[in-house]
């Protein structure tokens, strides 16, 4: 098991890609905490790798607010002695343009997609410094790479978790701790229904799919978790601030 005793949290890994990477972690070894402000989701998805015989907890808490979780991160400290592994997953998808966007939706794009991640990894990297090792992994997007049509709001967040991936991965190198985003394309899971909508419904996202990704089809989370999987792991020990897209090939056309 190459996760072997490792200590991961993972925000929004209730549902869809972050809980499948979660449940991947946790086959190869890892103790996962799993953060999320869905009850029911969290611990429904904590308990699903308990099944399995493997090592899960949940704790429910909105990542926005700093205090609680400040409060989370200082308690598996205390518990568990160090965290080893951050995925910062937890986003939302808000469609518009510039003019029907709701700023209300463009600030909530901006403090969930963009500042959670930066307080998650802001309150695990001492603990990882002191450890002299640690991986965070930050979810971007494929719409962080490229133009993503009357999508404003997510873009921009998207576009910015890259550049602050690569902040962190400049200045945390010397410490051991490494930092490197995952840039999703289609997978088909209700994160997505803002965009569906906006395009005209499910005939219109499959008729997108075949038009626009070479693959010709959705990826599944399982495709997304064993990406996860590489990148927090030491398959990918020498490799830091760099961008992983997994998107059937949308990006290079």
């Amino acid at each position: 098991m190459i996760l072997k005793d490792r200590v991961a949290l993972v925000t929004g890994a209730g549902s869809g890609i972050g809980r499948a990477g979660a449940a991947l972690m946790a086959r190869e070894g890892a103790h996962v905490v799993i953060l999320d402000r869905d009850a029911k989701a969290g611990a429904d998805a904590a308990a699903a790798i308990r099944t399995e015989g493997l090592r899960a907890e949940y704790h429910p808490i909105d990542v926005t607010d700093d205090t609680a979780l400040s409060s989370a991160v200082s308690d598996v400290l205390g518990r568990l002695g160090r965290i080893d592994i951050l995925h910062n997953h937890a986003g939302a998808q808000i469609p518009g343009s510039l003019e029907s966007v709701d700023p209300v939706g463009f600030d909530l794009s901006w403090t969930l997609n963009v500042r959670a991640h930066f307080m998650a990894a802001r309150l695990v990297v001492p603990a990882m410094k002191a450890a002299g090792k640690g991986v965070i992994l930050n979810t971007s997007s494929s719409s962080g790479v490229l133009y993503d049509r009357e999508m404003i709001a997510y873009t921009t967040s998207k576009h910015a978790v890259i550049a602050m991936t690569r902040q962190m991965a400049g200045d945390y190198a010397r410490f051991g701790v490494r930092v490197n985003a995952l840039c999703p394309g289609w997978v088909d899971t209700p994160f997505n229904d803002p965009f569906i909508g906006q395009i005209g419904g499910r005939q219109a996202i499959e008729a997108y799919m075949r038009e626009k990704v070479p693959l010709g089809r959705w990826g599944t989370v399982e495709e997304m978790a064993e990406s996860i999987l590489f990148l927090v792991s030491d398959r990918s020990s020498y490799m830091t601030g760099q961008i992983l897209v997994v998107d059937g090939g949308e990006t290079i056309v």
